[in-house]
């Protein structure tokens, strides 16, 4: 049903291709738009916009160890470490 597709990336002006594969993801996730940019120039744009974040230092609920977020904590809400967030979601 799918074919791979040729594109070029409105960042840089490369070409990079579509893959089929990656069009039936796009499709089974309900995706409308075809990708504008080539992986190097998307992976580019999230660590960018990671760098530019700032993050916060809170004390996590669970094990009492130091958790880095990128949100402001407030006082009514719990803030989890990466590890014990992680294992919260896998017993939900």
């Amino acid at each position: 049903m799918f074919e791979d597709k040729t594109l070029v990336c409105k960042e840089c002006g490369e070409e990079f291709v579509f893959t089929a594969g990656e069009q039936e993801f796009y499709a089974e996730k309900g995706f409308e738009n075809e990708p504008q940019r080539c992986k190097p120039c998307r992976d580019a744009r999230k660590k960018a916009a990671r760098e530019g974040r700032e993050m916060f230092t809170a004390t996590c609920a669970a094990c009492g160890g130091e958790a880095k977020i990128p949100f402001q904590p407030s006082e009514d809400r719990p803030v989890y470490c990466s590890e014990c967030f992680a294992k919260l979601k896998e017993a939900e």
